[in-house]
């Protein structure tokens, strides 16, 4: 019997202004954890139109990723069943824009902004070992330029596969 393995694809952002970081405090089966706003890639919608969903689902807020900070891969056993889990995420950068009068999604409990500092002091309480990973990334300059994703247009339905 043949088993086919897929990682869970993911996608973050990283939101900086005036040196502090855009964070969502979160309920997860390990407790309240710090993330940035991330989610995982829906079916029909390109690693940017998700990215963007994710952030206004979390946070409230638009997004408009303007660059690739990199594309990560970490395994995680879950706590609710013992399993490894592999994650491929992709960070973005971008530029926030306006806030909306709307809930935050299901298992967010606030957003916040954190300076480095405060990252490093808190650091046993990411989500992943990621969170940190993909700031320093971004403070080290890393970018890429979204040209460098493709999505075929049968993705979202507007081509033949």
């Amino acid at each position: 019997m043949s088993i086919i393995w897929k990682p869970s694809v993911t996608v973050a952002a990283i939101i900086e202004q005036a040196g502090k970081f855009l964070l969502v405090e979160e309920e997860t089966s390990d407790g309240v954890r710090f993330n940035q706003p991330a989610g995982h890639l829906d079916p029909d919608e390109t690693l940017e139109t998700a990215v963007s969903r994710e952030v206004l689902e979390e946070t409230a807020y638009d997004f408009t990723p303007d660059s690739l900070v990199g594309v990560y891969m970490s395994r995680y056993v879950s706590s609710r069943n013992n399993e490894n889990v592999t994650y491929l995420r992709f960070t973005f950068a971008g530029t926030l824009g306006t806030l909306h009068d709307q809930p935050l999604d299901h298992g967010i409990i606030r957003t916040v902004w954190m300076s480095y500092e405060e990252l490093l002091a808190c650091k046993d309480t990411h989500r992943s070992p990621l969170v940190l990973q993909c700031v320093d990334d971004y403070l080290a300059g890393k970018r890429s330029p979204l040209d460098v994703i493709y999505t075929h247009p049968s993705v979202t339905g507007h081509g033949n596969a």
